[in-house]
């Protein structure tokens, strides 16, 4: 490694992977019980949110729609990118949305014959880094700016 990178090229290096990776770790609660439950899901960076979907009845789908705060992990443990931020679940979306998440996810929820609703991630804050010296310049967004 050649030092720390800087806010700038950890924005464009999370902007990438977010746009080219295909699965992350879903973090939720049980807002019940308390207890966490981590997820692997396939997702769609689209603007400035990240689209997921999963079954109506999963634990997962319950939590979000019940404990919207969410934390997402994208990435590898040494290359990650943490993001966290609020869901809203989608009545519906539009045709050239839900082709977008089914070719980039190889998955499309729209044929299936159980509900997979979408639920989209608007950040709060993102983090990135790759190594401890990479720590203390880890948020590329708070409050939802990117710095």
């Amino acid at each position: 490694m050649t030092g720390p990178r800087s806010t700038e090229q950890r924005r464009q290096d999370a902007l990438y992977r977010l746009g080219h990776d295909v699965d992350a770790w879903v973090a939720t609660t049980d807002t019940d019980t308390g207890a966490p439950r981590l997820t692997p899901l396939s997702f769609l960076w689209h603007g400035e949110t990240l689209l997921f979907s999963t079954s109506a009845t999963s634990p997962t789908a319950r939590n979000l729609v019940a404990n919207p705060s969410v934390q997402v992990g994208v990435g590898l443990t040494r290359d990650v990118v943490l993001v966290q931020g609020t869901i809203e679940t989608l009545a519906a979306i539009s045709d050239e949305l839900g082709d977008a998440f089914a070719t980039k996810s190889g998955f499309d929820p729209r044929t299936l014959s159980t509900v997979y609703p979408y639920f989209r991630l608007t950040p709060r804050t993102i983090q990135v880094w790759r190594e401890e010296d990479e720590l203390a310049g880890r948020w590329v967004m708070r409050a939802g700016a990117w710095l």
